[in-house]
């Protein structure tokens, strides 16, 4: 019976934070659909080990945690192939003035590990804090200070190039 409360418990939480964990699959996938699969393979994957929440009162790092990694997952799957999406198609076809919005910045952050990538998206992506961040990625809150501050110097070298 505990069970199936928490499990009503998590199923209740994700409902009504359904758009702050798609917009952050987005933030690394950056496909709808692939988002879309990201937040549904997460929530297959919170029911399915819900036995591994310790504190129902942690649901959120946790979850987040979650979708963090079948995001890398898919991530890791799709480097073995590239495809090109409907929109860069239409473009070409209709000979559009392509739009570069913040190419730049994507490229750099595709370039910094993940576990950097992983900082900078929830605090700036997410407006988290460090200590939201820490509990996330279940690391010390000066080891995540010390990455975010790398990552920032490394970002920031990347955009002069």
């Amino acid at each position: 019976m505990k069970r199936d409360n928490l499990v009503k418990q998590i199923a209740d939480y994700i409902i009504i934070h359904k758009e702050r964990y798609y917009r952050l699959a987005y933030s690394y996938v950056r496909n709808v659909d692939d988002a879309l699969d990201v937040v549904q393979d997460s929530i297959y994957k919170a029911l399915s080990s819900v036995d591994s929440l310790k504190d129902p009162d942690h649901i959120n790092p946790w979850f987040y945690r979650i979708v963090i990694n079948c995001s890398l997952d898919l991530l890791r799957k799709q480097k073995k192939v590239v495809t090109v999406d409907d929109e860069f198609l239409k473009n070409c076809n209709l000979k559009v003035v392509d739009k570069y919005t913040d190419i730049d910045l994507h490229r750099a952050l595709d370039s910094l590990p993940e576990n950097c990538r992983s900082i900078i998206i929830l605090r700036y992506f997410e407006d988290m804090k460090l200590d939201e961040i820490a509990e996330i990625l279940n690391e010390n809150i000066s080891t995540i200070k010390s990455r975010l501050y790398k990552s920032l110097e490394a970002l920031e070298i990347k955009m002069e190039a």
